[in-house]
């Protein structure tokens, strides 16, 4: 394999018509540049500037795909799908020579260490492990005993409010940047989930979930999210499991998920429902090191 192996676009279209086989032959371990690639394509993501998406695959001389990445503009994370260490090492020559800026590298951990380590070597830039994160796929559902009372219900346009605060709770809970408000809503990657709460016999929310848009047949839950005062009353899992139902019930056959696998409390629930771990995922930061953008880094079908 060469450096040149690795083929970039700034046209989601063109990816999609190439990689799109590949990402669709294992949608829950892709789950997501599923997501982000139909989010681009959807919203007409194109174009040629500083701060348009690139996208890449890795081809064989026959056409086969064998991994890809993307990255929404210069200052945001590149996210990989599974390669092995030389893929990755051919991957940051190609970058490097480019000028590509990238500030740090996110997918499975050995994916996402073996391009953190070449890109050191590469450019001088110093990885520093931030997130850790675990994927789960769901395998037999299982809802937990007892379920608490209530049931589960879609939220209403009188909801608004609250889901906008929850997100913004959840946002600051997890630690994720930017923060989540209503000036911000319509351009967060919540705004196109589709919620879920639980509700007490009364009527009142007390827990939430999501679900993304089906791609490949495949739904990602996020977020879930139950108040401090409101968690340990089992609502979290029951609201989980009403939105991992209706899923398959919609034609989903990849259910996944995420959870931080220094909880145990939320390993432990999605465990019990019925999620099955499938990797754990990594995120490195670059301090320093990272080239200079060149005029190459938007280029149709290299």
């Amino acid at each position: 394999m060469r450096p040149d192996d690795w083929h970039l676009t700034d046209d989601v279209d063109d990816f999609l018509a190439r990689a799109g086989g590949f990402l669709r032959s294992r949608p829950a371990l892709h789950t997501m540049p599923l997501t982000v690639t139909e989010k681009l394509r959807a919203n007409g993501a194109a174009g040629c500037g500083t701060e348009a998406p690139v996208f890449g695959r890795l081809e064989e001389p026959g056409g086969a795909v064998r991994a890809t990445f993307y990255q929404r503009t210069p200052s945001a994370l590149l996210s990989l799908t599974p390669v092995s260490r030389e893929q990755a090492d051919l991957l940051t020559v190609r970058l490097a020579g480019l000028g590509r800026p990238v500030p740090g590298v996110s997918g499975d951990h050995d994916s996402a260490t073996a391009f953190a380590e070449a890109w050191q070597r590469r450019t001088g830039a110093a990885p520093k492990l931030g997130t850790r994160i675990r994927l789960y796929r769901l395998g037999t559902l299982t809802p937990p005993q007892p379920v608490p009372e209530g049931r589960g219900r879609t939220p209403g346009e009188q909801d608004h409010e609250r889901l906008v605060r929850w997100c913004g709770e959840f946002v600051d809970t997890v630690g994720e940047v930017p923060a989540v408000d209503a000036d911000s809503w319509a351009g967060s990657r919540f705004a196109d989930r589709h919620f879920t709460f639980w509700e007490t016999p009364d009527g009142t929310p007390v827990s939430m979930a999501a679900a993304t848009s089906m791609v490949a047949g495949m739904v990602r839950v996020e977020p879930v999210y139950t108040p401090a005062h409101l968690r340990g009353r089992g609502y979290a899992g029951a609201v989980t499991v009403e939105v991992s139902r209706a899923a398959p019930a919609a034609g989903a056959t990849d259910v996944v998920l995420f959870a931080d696998p220094a909880n145990p409390t939320s390993n432990a629930l999605y465990q019990r429902i019925g999620f099955v771990p499938v990797t754990d995922w990594a995120v490195y930061d670059f301090s320093s090191g990272t080239p200079e953008a060149g005029q190459e880094a938007c280029r149709h079908g290299t």
